[in-house]
């Protein structure tokens, strides 16, 4: 009996054995296949590297093409199912869109050439135009402009055209979606001929959903494209820092463009903007799969963990090098400035801190959202935010709950208005001696005695409209109070006019206006412009007499009488009756513009009585018109948290 039980504890032993050698060979396997895979990547001479940026105007076709580079150089299976691979983020795949510049290293064989061409797919929405901007100075030396051959050239298309050409790019034009029923590419080869002067002749024209020409981008991608101007041969290393992204076990992971050199694992580097040293923990490339490196050599883009805990150290464009060694910093980038101002408020106080950390990871990832703490008397302590547009405010919202569980109010989105101060000595020093004050809140609006003139932000906006819809788009912009400087016919069918507008009537729906009066086929893109002067008032809401700064904004008088009646209207449905009668005033200067009135319960008092004297009756109602006037002087109004961000969305 014992003898077979130590028979079987032998067999059960060696299998053991064999199984865990068959695991170790298994893993063996695959960290050596994983080492060949990243080798074949450093083996590639700086001359064979390609970094390009696809860019395009919204719904061109960006983010398809990316897929089929991916299947064509074997980094995606054919027919694998797998969509929008580049479009890593829920709200990307909830919308459609691309909001964030992802970049892919792929390897490409060539006339008996390997080739290293790093990709990145840019978004085409103008609020995220900063992603654009980021990619095509810092991480790229040439462009594949990706125009739609049944639009044709829109307003975004001009905007990263010129974005690209002010860089000195090298541009590859490709017309795309030649597949569909009403496509065009010859007309729209014309169209880049007369508009951008781009030779017939440099222009390919693919279907990518089809994969058809797809092949020959990148045949002209190697062909046209220069490599990047990186040295191999110095000892001195540099890195130009292009993205970053938090994980929680990894701190902020830093993807970077080497420029000379190169780094490698344990080694210490050191920020030029911050000063602060790390030592390198991880180092990868993007396949788009993330795979792990020993080093990564000048030319190439890859991605850099070295347990950065601070994400306001994570500086975009900022030059990352060698710890005690000397160095010429690299261009820096400058980032966009934001556009449009919101408030952002926990639900709950208690939620504050869990909020504050949701945001500045997130921020890590947005680098040109700009965060300051605001408090207000009726939402708490929270923050104030700056964003490219409402389209960026509602997608950072999103990646909030999405990506860090996490619902706040956000207030209304406001423009940052410049305002000049009477230069008397008394009211001066109400501004800290500024003569020009920035007011982004309503409620840090002057006294209007105080101001002797006010400033509001332009943009100039292009707009490209087939012609049945010409005369409704200039009524739009003429009721935005725009002026119009340009209006040229592209073609027979098509107009490009350009306007300077209000920043304040653009960001909110003007551009869904213009899709929704020309049925979609309207595009709109627009640019930063100077400051002009204006007259400007502020708009206040009184509840039972008492200001509430939450509901207060800046108008044009133009506008004001409608916007009053609108927000008098929109509370009287979202407070509650409570049981004071509650009165609604919208005030300019104190005067009031538009009144609503919410009548209080009425408690029946009298419905005890029976027959008897009517002076009975009189008495009671008498002392209950007492006290609902004793209530309405002391009583605090109730308004629900969810009403502030109701009533400002248009």
């Amino acid at each position: 009996m014992l003898r077979h039980a130590i028979k079987k504890i032998k067999e059960i032993s060696n299998l053991k054995s064999k199984s865990f050698n068959r695991r170790l060979s298994y893993y063996s396997t695959n960290v050596q296949k994983e080492c060949d895979d990243v080798n074949k990547y450093l083996e590639v001479k700086v001359e064979n590297i390609r970094n390009i940026s696809i860019i395009a105007h919204v719904d061109a076709g960006k983010s398809t093409l990316s897929d089929r580079l991916l299947e064509i150089t074997g980094a995606l299976k054919k027919n694998s199912g797998k969509t929008q691979v580049l479009d890593t983020l829920t709200v990307e795949k909830e919308r459609g869109i691309t909001v964030k510049a992802n970049c892919v290293s792929l390897l490409y064989h060539y006339k008996n050439e390997t080739y290293l061409i790093n990709i990145t797919d840019t978004p085409g929405h103008i609020d995220f135009s900063n992603e654009v901007a980021r990619s095509l100075t810092i991480a790229s030396s040439g462009a594949v402009l990706l125009i739609d051959a049944n639009h044709g050239i829109q307003a975004q298309t001009l905007a990263n055209y010129s974005m690209a050409v002010s860089k000195n790019l090298k541009i590859i034009p490709v017309i795309n979606k030649i597949d569909l029923k009403n496509a065009n590419p010859e007309k729209v080869t014309e169209d880049l001929l007369m508009m951008l002067n781009i030779d017939p002749d440099d222009v390919l024209k693919i279907s990518a959903k089809l994969g058809t020409g797809v092949e020959e981008v990148l045949h002209h991608v190697i062909e046209k494209i220069p490599h990047p101007q990186a040295d191999r041969s110095t000892s001195l290393f540099r890195a130009h820092l292009i993205d970053s992204h938090y994980d929680r076990y990894r701190g902020a992971l830093n993807l970077m463009f080497i420029k000379d050199g190169e780094i490698s694992l344990d080694q210490e580097i050191q920020s030029y903007e911050t000063g602060k040293t790390y030592t390198v923990r991880s180092l990868s490339i993007l396949t788009p799969d993330e795979v792990k490196a020993n080093k990564l050599k000048a030319g190439q883009i890859g991605l850099i963990g070295c347990n950065m805990r601070n994400s306001k150290d994570a500086i975009i464009g900022d030059t990352y090098f060698l710890k005690h060694t000397t160095i010429e910093p690299l261009q820096a980038f400058k980032k966009l400035q934001p556009l449009v101002f919101a408030g952002i408020y926990p639900q709950d106080n208690s939620q504050h801190l869990a909020l504050k950390n949701a945001i500045e990871k997130l921020v890590l990832n947005d680098s040109c959202v700009t965060v300051s703490p605001d408090t207000s008397p009726a939402l708490g302590h929270g923050f104030r935010l700056g964003f490219l547009g409402l389209l960026h405010m509602e997608v950072f919202s999103q990646r909030l709950e999405q990506e860090h569980d996490s619902t706040p109010i956000i207030t209304a989105p406001n423009v940052t208005y410049k305002i000049k101060i009477k230069d008397i000595k008394g009211i001066l020093s109400k501004y800290n001696g500024k003569n020009i004050i920035e007011v982004s809140n309503p409620k840090h609006f002057p006294n209007p005695l105080d101001v002797e003139e006010y400033f509001e932000p332009t943009v100039i906006a292009t707009i490209i409209t087939p012609q049945p819809y010409l005369g409704q788009i200039i009524s739009l912009c003429v009721e935005k109070r725009g002026i119009q400087q340009t209006s040229v016919n592209l073609d027979n069918d098509r107009i490009l006019l350009k306007y300077i507008l209000p920043l304040n009537e653009v960001i909110l729906d003007f551009h869904d206006h213009v899709k929704s009066l020309s049925s979609g086929f309207a595009s709109f893109d627009y640019e930063e412009n100077e400051y002009v002067s204006s007259n400007l008032v502020k708009l206040e809401i009184l509840l039972n007499s008492v200001p509430v700064d939450e509901l207060s904004m800046i108008c044009h008088p133009r506008n004001v009488e409608l916007r009053a009646r609108e927000l008098a209207a929109k509370l009287k449905e979202l407070i509650p009756r409570q049981m004071v009668e509650i009165r609604i005033q919208a005030c300019v200067a104190n005067k009031v513009i538009a009144r609503e009135t919410i009548k209080a319960f009425r408690k029946d008092v009298t419905q005890w009585l029976y027959g008897g004297d009517v002076t009975r009756r009189k008495k009671l109602l008498k002392q209950q018109a007492e006290g609902k006037k004793k209530m309405r002087m002391i009583a605090n109004i109730h308004v629900p948290r969810d009403t502030f961000i109701k009533v400002l969305k248009r």
